[in-house]
């Protein structure tokens, strides 16, 4: 019986000792990879950190407190635009303009939240895909800040005098920025804000007569997504050097719905998962077309951007039947048998 008891007092420890490894082991890889990977590997890499920040922001409004949004690209804007017009005008550095392109972004989202307080489901869609639509038209139209379809450029960030002008050198500040928004996520989400969080997604009203006060809390969650979106906002328009209204339509927001959905909806891992196969699904799917197009020689590109589209909505569309609670869940599940054969040998 002591040993026993002891046994399964040290499992936690092991379970814990184990996790720690291979985050650290997975960290190492992450820094090291500029070193092993070819150079368009590395592009890809940035554009994952990227999009694995604004996914959690998603995830967060989303998958944790049930807020459902089609306008998250839009905020993703509010930040590029944010960040660019603070270099050009004011010269504020780097580190300065991507909080503040995130706070620029938490304050435009919390105005648009405002309908959450009294709607929810598909009319809260409908909120947000107007956020969406007129956040674009101000893209556009507003020439005079945004200087309108020919968008804005910016200089490389620098770093000790040093000018991250290449995808190498923005990769790390990329990295720093997602690996912290990650384990803010997860804190966050550990904390009693996101148990709040958590009991408005199941049942408002519950919480409500719990003392959770979902109206703060429904703000908050707007807030951090948004803010999330704005810090990828900007660091997208440091990575490509220019900002545009095309970068911020309606089928990027799309792009993030789909990756929450896959990955898997209120999980931080299945943010990360969904961002992952999100960015690689559309090269992936390019040199299948590509390939396919070679071979039947046929114009691959009349139908290469709706085929894309189309998979988009077949992948939400078999996730939901299929595995509704997305990668997140196949790979825990994967990782208990692997576990089970493991302590049965």
């Amino acid at each position: 019986m002591a040993h026993s008891t002891t046994t399964t007092a040290q499992a936690p420890l092991r379970s814990s000792a184990r996790g720690l490894y291979w985050n650290s082991t997975l960290l190492a890889l992450l820094l090291v990879l500029p070193f092993i990977a070819p150079r368009y590997w590395i592009y890809f890499a940035c554009i994952f950190g990227i999009n694995v920040i604004a996914t959690h922001g998603l995830n967060i409004m989303m998958g944790y407190t049930g807020l459902l949004s089609l306008g998250h690209a839009a905020f993703l804007g509010v930040g590029a635009y944010t960040t660019a017009l603070l270099q050009n005008h004011l010269g504020v550095p780097f580190y300065i303009a991507l909080p503040l392109a995130g706070l620029m972004a938490a304050v435009i989202g919390i105005g648009f939240g405002l309908p959450s307080l009294r709607i929810r489901g598909l009319y809260l869609v409908i909120a947000t895909l107007a956020a969406q639509f007129i956040l674009q038209f101000v893209f556009i139209h507003w020439e005079s800040v945004t200087n309108g379809d020919v968008g804005l450029t910016v200089t490389p960030p620098e770093v000790f005098g040093m000018s991250l002008n290449t995808e190498i050198r923005i990769y790390y500040l990329i990295l720093f920025v997602a690996v912290l928004a990650t384990l803010f996520a997860v804190n966050v989400i550990r904390s009693r804000v996101g148990r709040a969080f958590i009991a408005i997604r199941e049942r408002d009203l519950t919480a409500e007569v719990l003392g959770v006060e979902i109206v703060w809390y429904k703000l908050v969650a707007f807030a951090l997504g948004s803010f999330y979106a704005g810090v990828a906002g900007g660091l997208l328009v440091y990575f490509n050097h220019t900002v545009n209204p095309e970068q911020f339509g309606l089928m990027q927001s799309v792009f993030f719905l789909s990756a929450v959905i896959i990955g898997g909806m209120g999980s931080t891992l299945g943010a990360i998962l969904g961002a992952l196969f999100m960015t690689l699904m559309p090269e992936a799917l390019s040199q299948m077309v590509l390939a396919t197009g070679d071979l039947l020689s046929i114009d691959t590109a009349s139908f290469l951007v709706p085929l894309r589209e189309t998979i988009f909505g077949f992948l939400m569309v078999a996730f939901l039947i299929f595995e509704p609670r997305g990668l997140a869940h196949i790979w825990e599940r994967v990782r208990q048998n692997y576990l089970r054969r493991r302590a049965a040998q």
